[in-house]
């Protein structure tokens, strides 16, 4: 009696899971579909990144081979060009070597292609604070205080392992306009820091006991 129970029970199951598929075919059609399609579509954004990562690499490498005076437009271009790619690797060296073999004249553009990077590029923390540290060294010689105070602005307020040397351009600029108690300020703002960084530390100390009195 007990094993007819266990059949009937087990043909009711099944009947009713056979009437489940055959009612929501479509729906378990469109489901099966969707799920799919978004597999399919996510290998191939994977697999065009990776394609699209190697021609940058080829892009780049390229054009640092060529790099020679009859050609200097050529390799600032293409170098341009993987700046604005927004790609967190390639982008950041290219506007390196730009800036290190001194292609580019235009500060302007030179700002402008900063910005790329630290705007419109998903960068690690610290690569962007160190981006941005670079784009305030740049423009420290030109800029007032304040501006170069607003680009400094994300790293000194920030833990930033950058911190100590966003502060100790900042020293430096306004000893250099002999603005001394401003200098001395973030010189001693460095001595305190916990993660600066061992030789701006002892410059700054040096700074401090040299020329500001301490």
């Amino acid at each position: 009696m007990d094993e007819e129970i266990t059949i009937i029970d087990t043909n009711a199951r099944n009947e009713r899971i056979k009437n489940f598929f055959i009612n929501n075919k479509k729906k378990l059609i469109i489901i099966i579909s969707i799920i799919l399609v978004i597999i399919i579509g996510y290998l191939s954004f994977e697999n065009s990144k990776e394609k699209n990562k190697i021609k940058l690499a080829n892009q780049y490498n390229l054009a640092l081979i060529d790099l020679n005076p009859e050609n200097k437009q050529k390799t600032i271009d293409e170098m341009v060009n993987v700046v604005k790619s927004n790609d967190a690797t390639y982008s950041p060296l290219a506007l390196y070597h730009l800036l290190d073999n001194n292609l580019l004249e235009n500060n302007d553009e030179i700002n402008i292609l900063f910005n790329e990077l630290i705007e419109n590029t998903k960068l690690d923390n610290e690569i962007k604070n160190l981006i941005i540290y670079k784009k305030a060294l740049f423009n420290s010689d030109f800029v007032s205080e304040n501006e170069l105070l607003k680009i400094l602005n994300p790293v000194i307020n920030s833990e930033s392992i950058w911190k100590s040397h966003a502060l100790y351009l900042l020293a430096e600029f306004f000893y250099s306009k002999d603005e001394k108690q401003k200098a001395k300020e973030f010189f001693n703002q460095i001595i305190i820091l916990p993660n600066a960084n061992g030789t701006i530390k002892t410059e700054s100390q040096k700074r401090l006991n040299r020329d500001l009195g301490e």
